[in-house]
């Protein structure tokens, strides 16, 4: 069977859970998103874009980091942070044979992701 490893993911943190195994948490160190209001002379909200996308490349290879011998990816989460991981991933030479699955999902436990990995490897066998 392919090692399948499902990673639960939004700006905050990931959680990468191995079908058959254990759940590692990577927490993130993306500043939040501030709300601007009024003229940005000078550039503050560009600089802020900027600064935000090279912390979510950071915390996105190191979410890859973790990924190892994966063959098979099953991202999901409540916002858009795994479609930024897939496309992080795109620049990853070693591992450009591991197959995509992408789904929406809710905030829910560590307990839950696992969960959902299981019965995801489950149908795959």
């Amino acid at each position: 069977m392919a090692l399948l490893i499902g990673v639960w993911i939004d700006q905050k943190k990931a959680v990468l859970a191995v079908a058959g195994g254990g759940v590692t948490t990577v927490h993130s160190r993306v500043e939040a998103h501030p709300h601007w209001a009024g003229a940005q002379d000078g550039g503050g909200e560009k600089k802020f874009e900027a600064r935000h996308a090279e912390q979510l490349n950071r915390f996105f290879d190191e979410v890859i980091a973790h990924l190892g011998a994966a063959q098979s990816l099953f991202l999901f989460g409540p916002g858009e942070a795994k479609f930024g991981l897939r496309k992080r991933l795109e620049h990853v030479k070693a591992l450009d044979h591991v197959t995509v699955r992408i789904e929406p999902s809710d905030h829910i436990t560590d307990a839950q992701i696992a969960a959902k990995v299981r019965e995801l490897a489950d149908t795959a066998a």
